[in-house]
């Protein structure tokens, strides 16, 4: 009867069903039903309460159940991946795979890879997500398998700004999430699908501007078209990139070119832009010469820049177009978010240098911006670290239960 009931709240679990699963093993306290009440207090959003449960079900287990304790630390993986605890140790993470896949536990394995790739994504090291996927038989996967390895693979791919290939995975999740029969996957699908369908930046050429969306994105960045990418703070032109992001003064000069091209920018401009100089004296026209000699020897493969009678002017090479692209919807905290477009995690300190801020100002505006929603954190004290929420998100509810049933 008692394993009737353990085998009733995985299934239930497995159905999006944690009350049901709750009201099978609330009041039991040994291992199996400990791991299964956290599973559900974690579907439930009681992350600390899971994370308890599941550290109580890993003890209670014995030394011979070593294929329900790696169960356990995989869902204590996959909670610290939903709340952002990117701190977690993934070697422990790696040691439950290893033990999954000895054991034949192939299930388990490959949503053990998904959490690693998950991870991977979230702090930019894109080849070692798509690593952490490479083998993967997802044909034979279930249905939610497949949906979280789409997810992982069009992250991977909107990060690269492959649209196409972002559009066919979410697809193929739409798909495994309506096999699976999972409403939250599905929503989660769908909300991806929506912002891959926004507007994510502003098209500024020949003093008009008009939205873009990732598509029309990838194909500028494609292009021969000089590209002053205020999005991720570099300059771009046939496949070839000048990054700036730690060099936030040039790249003030070079936008504010850009954005006069294909007439020149006054000296008077270019100071108040690039050194917020109402007042200009000969000390700043001196440090403008000294910047735009940087700037020049910086883009010396992709533009000319040449001084006028009233300022410099940029000319790209072999006459093609000049363009900035922008925000869509700039703020004044662009800046900020230009430098954490990279994907990398930051600390408040890193990203202070980089602005030229102080480190207080730039913690005032990362907690204002996770705030909105746009900019996320982990990790505490000096170990702490800011980075852009990955696209497209990933399912909140935990897609392991099933897995629980016992063999």
């Amino acid at each position: 009867m008692m394993d009737s009931l353990v085998n009733a709240a995985a299934r239930a679990l497995a159905a999006g069903d944690p009350l049901g699963a709750l009201n099978r093993v609330a009041l039991r306290d040994d291992a199996p039903a400990l791991a299964l009440r956290g599973i559900a207090m974690a579907q439930l959003g009681e992350l600390d309460r899971a994370k308890v449960l599941l550290r109580r079900a890993g003890r209670a287990f014995g030394p011979r159940e070593a294929l329900a304790r790696a169960r356990c630390v995989l869902a204590e993986a996959e909670i610290a991946l939903v709340s952002r605890d990117l701190g977690w140790p993934p070697r422990a993470l790696a040691a439950a795979r290893a033990t999954l896949e000895a054991r034949g536990d192939g299930r388990n394995a490959a949503h053990a890879r998904h959490i690693e790739a998950r991870r991977l994504l979230l702090i930019g090291r894109l080849d070692e997500a798509e690593q952490a996927l490479a083998g993967l038989a997802v044909e034979t996967l279930p249905p939610a398998a497949r949906g979280a390895h789409a997810l992982v693979v069009a992250g991977i791919a909107l990060r690269r700004l492959r649209v196409g290939e972002a559009r066919r995975a979410l697809e193929r999740a739409k798909a495994a999430a309506l096999a699976a029969n999972l409403p939250a996957l599905t929503a989660e699908v769908e909300a991806a699908s929506q912002e891959l369908d926004a507007p994510v930046a502003r098209l500024l050429a020949r003093g008009e501007s008009r939205l873009l969306h990732l598509d029309e994105v990838e194909s500028l960045l494609a292009s021969e078209a000089l590209v002053v990418d205020a999005c991720r703070n570099a300059i771009r032109a046939g496949g070839r990139s000048v990054p700036l992001a730690t060099r936030p003064v040039l790249f003030a000069l070079a936008r504010t070119l850009a954005e006069a091209w294909p007439g020149d920018a006054a000296r008077e401009a270019l100071l108040r832009r690039a050194f917020r100089a109402r007042f200009a004296d000969e000390s700043h026209r001196a440090r403008l010469r000294v910047e735009i000699g940087r700037l020049r020897a910086a883009l010396r493969p992709l533009a000319d820049l040449r001084a006028t009678r009233r300022g410099f002017a940029l000319a790209p090479r072999q006459g093609h177009d000049l363009v900035v692209l922008a925000p869509a919807f700039d703020s004044e905290h662009a800046p900020l978010l230009a430098l954490l477009a990279d994907g990398e995690s930051w600390s408040s300190s890193a990203l202070a240098l980089a602005l030229g801020a102080s480190q207080r100002t730039v913690q005032r505006a990362l907690e204002s911006l996770a705030a909105q929603g746009k900019v996320e954190s982990y990790g505490r004290g000096r170990a702490l670290r800011w980075m852009i929420p990955a696209l497209p998100g990933f399912p909140t509810l935990l897609l392991l239960p099933g897995a629980m049933i016992a063999d």
